[in-house]
């Protein structure tokens, strides 16, 4: 069995409706685990924003936080 070499399948996706490239994109991306790691990280800071926002978690005051970098 022979496998498609990268430019071969680059040229065959160029064929490919624009529909159909963006989806390939997207399951392209979700495969990566660096992405799906980056993702997870921006979900947590998200989640840390919200928790201050809402109250749920006390932020720091300027004063404390030049104190925590020292």
């Amino acid at each position: 069995m022979r496998f498609m070499s990268v430019h071969e399948i680059a040229e065959a996706v160029m064929e490919l409706s624009e529909t159909d490239r963006l989806e390939l994109a997207r399951r392209i991306v979700d495969s990566v685990v660096a992405e799906r790691q980056s993702a997870v990280e921006v979900a947590r800071a998200v989640q840390g924003i919200e928790d201050v926002l809402t109250g749920k978690v006390r932020g720091l005051s300027e004063a404390e936080f030049q104190r925590a970098l020292e």
